[in-house]
């Protein structure tokens, strides 16, 4: 290479700088010797990593949008069971305020029965204790009356 290197420059200095003599086809073929090592030793192995680098990131990102897509539509479906769970927790707590209304209007109408039974037989019973308080005094009464007769007519005899 110095050899040619030193051509080139004596021929550089005859003739001008560029001379169509026999180191034209040398540094040629310099040039294409220098470009097939750096294209073995530098290019491909360099060309080989940038594409495995773009392979893999397009890898990778492929990947990471499958996970994300899968992702939102776990979270669509989530949120699907999770309205569903809202209406049916809803149609259970309407159900249990229902039948709590229920349990109540019949546990008030039941009381209310059974006020008024005892109501009514307290009624009969104080109608009752008066019939017979009444003819008690009646009986007093007359008792009484008789006594007084018997009496006035005892004490007129």
């Amino acid at each position: 290479m110095i050899c040619s290197t030193l051509l080139a420059v004596e021929a550089a200095e005859k003739n001008g700088l560029f001379d169509l003599d026999a180191t034209l086809p040398i540094i040629a073929v310099q040039f294409l010797l220098l470009v097939a090592v750096l294209n073995s030793l530098f290019y491909e192995p360099v060309t080989r990593v940038i594409d495995s680098r773009n392979d893999y990131i397009r890898t990778t990102q492929a990947e990471a949008q499958e996970r994300l897509d899968k992702a939102m539509a776990l979270t669509r479906q989530y949120e699907a069971e999770i309205g569903q769970a809202r209406l049916q927790a809803q149609q259970v707590i309407a159900e249990a305020e229902a039948a709590a209304a229920r349990i109540r209007s019949e546990k008030l109408a039941a009381a209310q029965a059974e006020i008024q039974a005892k109501l009514e037989a307290a009624r009969r019973q104080i109608e009752q204790e008066k019939q017979t308080a009444l003819e008690q005094l009646q009986q007093q009464v007359d008792a009484i009356a008789a006594q007084i007769t018997e009496k006035l007519l005892g004490s007129a005899r």
